[in-house]
């Protein structure tokens, strides 16, 4: 299970006013952004379990916007603001207390948690003296401090017995969901995962939008559906594919629905953010990324003498290493041997014009190169009447295939000769047609 749990960023970028102020944006590193907020909120003389607990209250309280992507959703090109009316107050170059500073380089990496949620918790806080709130008391920690309570129990005392502190997260840079390319129909993957869940959930609020029935992390014909009512009810371009304007407006709602950037959260569980798919593909992995890696690299390699054309089988073995290698070095990427995003949609790009500019001398082979998306039941199209002349061709001599209409539209029929092809050659029954599954059925249409 691939659960995106919250990495600590190296950078934060603060806008320095209100959000719709005319103000700069600066990048810092984050845990000099803590130390800065720390200092401007807190003094250096309270109890040191008084500063921890605040500390942590100000760490998760960015944790929480960065990976909610609380203003990237709504538009805005930066991770939080300035002013302690919508976050915390941040003063450019001023001094930093080294107290405070030797705490936070000790604890940076350390945020809360609610019961069994995965995102930061959302630790809302004022000064207990001026100003009041549902949340902690900076001054009443203070108090709490001085009758020997630790760090947790002051956090306990203000966000309920369930929350925890969240040790040792690891650091790097900041993930940002929106995948970096158009989500849509034949799309499969982690990007397609994410939409299906935020829409599920926005479901139970919105109902018109209609039920997402194919299989998870396929972009299906019902899960365009889906996108295509969600982007009628909130005014966007109704296309069916998720743009970036759509991916935030999905996320932006999702976290509305769900609460994630409110202390009385619902809450995001572990299986909610499970990811089946991984971010980085590399030697000894196996399953759907794999197997559209060697498809892809197959055909490169088939018309690109720079790359060579190796044995692959279902393993990202030596072979895989060496042709993403070659590819890398061809395409200006960063030589790695392993598939990120940036490789993965570089492949795509690749492939989608290899498609388009197949050579007169390997015209004849064009009709069997895989489409580069997956066909699934409701779609329709040139791409579905050549799989459906592929299985009439295999109907002919296999009796055992239930049969097939050549109407260029994916129906019962067709998914049902699908499943019957992959459950009689151990491909992973699912009625959806990947590379593996074009593939052997180009080949048994030839025997």
């Amino acid at each position: 299970m691939a659960i995106r749990y919250p990495i600590i960023p190296n950078e934060i970028t603060i806008h320095l006013g209100k959000p719709d102020e005319a103000a700069s944006n600066i990048t810092v590193p984050f845990v000099d952004y803590i130390a800065n907020v720390a200092s401007s909120e807190l003094y250096p003389t309270w109890p040191t379990d008084s500063l921890k607990a605040n500390i942590l209250t100000i760490i998760s309280f960015a944790m929480n916007r960065i990976y909610n992507e609380w203003y990237h959703t709504k538009g805005y090109s930066f991770d939080i603001t300035s002013s302690p009316i919508y976050d915390q107050t941040y003063i450019p170059n001023r001094s930093i207390y080294e107290n405070i500073n030797n705490i936070v380089s000790d604890i940076f990496n350390n945020y809360v948690v609610k019961g069994d949620q995965v995102q930061p918790y959302f630790t809302r806080y004022c000064d207990g003296r001026q100003t009041t709130c549902n949340g902690l008391s900076q001054w009443g920690t203070v108090t709490l401090a001085n009758q020997g309570k630790n760090p947790l129990q002051i956090l306990k005392y203000y966000y309920g017995n369930d929350v925890n502190i969240k040790y040792n997260a690891p650091v790097g840079d900041a993930i940002v969901s929106y995948p970096g390319y158009e989500v849509g129909l034949g799309d499969v993957g982690n990007p397609v995962r994410a939409i299906q869940r935020d829409l599920k959930r926005i479901k139970l609020n919105y109902p018109a939008i209609p039920e997402i029935t194919g299989e998870e992390g396929a972009y299906d014909a019902s899960t365009e559906a889906a996108v295509r009512k969600f982007q009628e009810i909130f005014s966007l371009p109704v296309t069916g594919i998720v743009d970036k304007a759509t991916w935030y407006r999905i996320k932006y709602i999702y976290n509305s629905v769900k609460k994630l950037s409110d202390i009385y959260s619902e809450g995001l569980s572990p299986e909610e953010a499970d990811f089946s798919f991984k971010d980085v593909v590399k030697y000894g992995d196996t399953g759907i990324e794999v197997e559209f890696i060697h498809y892809y690299l197959g055909a490169i390699a088939f018309l690109d003498n720079d790359i060579p054309n190796l044995k692959t089988n279902s393993v990202y073995n030596d072979n895989t290493r060496t042709m993403v290698t070659a590819f890398q070095n061809k395409y200006g990427l960063t030589p790695t041997g392993e598939v990120t995003y940036t490789d993965w949609n570089a492949l795509r790009t690749t492939y989608d014009k290899l498609l388009k500019t197949i050579p007169s001398e390997y015209a004849e082979f064009a009709n069997e190169l895989y489409p580069g998306y997956f066909l699934s039941k409701g779609m329709s199209g040139n791409d579905i009447l050549r799989l459906q002349r592929f299985l009439l061709t295999i109907c002919r001599y296999d009796k055992s295939i239930p049969g097939i209409r050549v109407n260029g539209t994916f129906d019962d029929l067709t998914e049902q000769s699908i499943r019957k092809i992959q459950n009689d050659y151990d491909i992973i029954e699912t009625g959806l047609v990947g590379p593996l599954s074009w593939e052997k059925i180009v080949e048994l249409s030839k025997r």
